[in-house]
Parts: structure tokens; C-alpha cells; sequence
């Protein structure tokens, strides 16, 4: 059993920056897409980047220039950098393993405004 563990949310006032981290257990992190999703309160939960095990990222429209996905394979773990954060990237931040479709917790992220 994968566990995934987030870490890095908080309160920020707006325009400042976060980072996100996502460790994971046992050995498929490496050949899995690994990506950030987010819900805000009463909205579905949506995609907001994802990593390949190559490194190909894709980001939401939300966060293109914005945000930048990592991930280092030795550390099994995930980034999400964050910056110039808005009040409407306040959510709930869930890290994904795409080839088992293992979650995390999720971390809260507050952006004030």
C-alpha cells in the first residue's frame, strides 16, 4: 500500500508564495505520473498539474506561469511551487499517484486577500 503525505499549506496573504511537498512510499513513485489537485468549498475537486516519470508537466489553465510541478526520484516526493497566489487558489491541495490512483490527505492552502 502506497501512502502519500502532503505537506507545505498554510495561510498567505496574496501575491506571496507556497511550496508544496508530496513524500510517498514504496517503489512505483518512480515510473508514475504523479499530480497536485485542489477543491475549493463547494467545488469539485480539480486538476492543477501534473509530472510525468520523465519529467513532461502539464498545468491547469489557473496556474500556467504561476505554479511549477517537480518531482525528485530519489526523495520519492512531488513539488508544487506556488507564487504570486490569488484568494481563488484557496483550497484543499491533494497530491495524486495517477498509476494506482493512490490519494493523499490534503494540505489547506488560504490565500487572504
Amino acid at each position: 500500500q502506497v501512502q502519500l503525505v502532503e505537506s507545505g499549506g498554510g495561510l498567505v496573504q496574496a501575491g506571496g508564495s507556497l511550496r508544496l511537498s508530496c513524500a510517498a512510499s514504496g517503489s512505483i513513485f518512480k515510473i508514475s505520473t504523479m499530480g497536485w489537485y485542489r477543491q475549493a468549498p463547494g467545488k469539485q475537486r480539480e486538476l492543477v498539474a501534473t509530472i510525468t516519470s520523465g519529467g513532461t508537466t502539464n498545468y491547469a489553465d489557473s496556474g500556467k506561469g504561476r505554479f511549477t510541478i517537480s518531482r525528485d526520484n530519489a526523495k520519492n516526493t512531488v513539488y508544487l511551487q506556488m507564487n504570486s497566489l490569488k484568494p481563488e487558489d484557496t483550497a484543499v491541495y491533494y497530491c495524486r499517484m495517477v498509476l494506482r490512483d493512490y490519494w493523499g490527505q490534503g494540505t489547506q492552502v488560504t490565500v487572504s486577500s
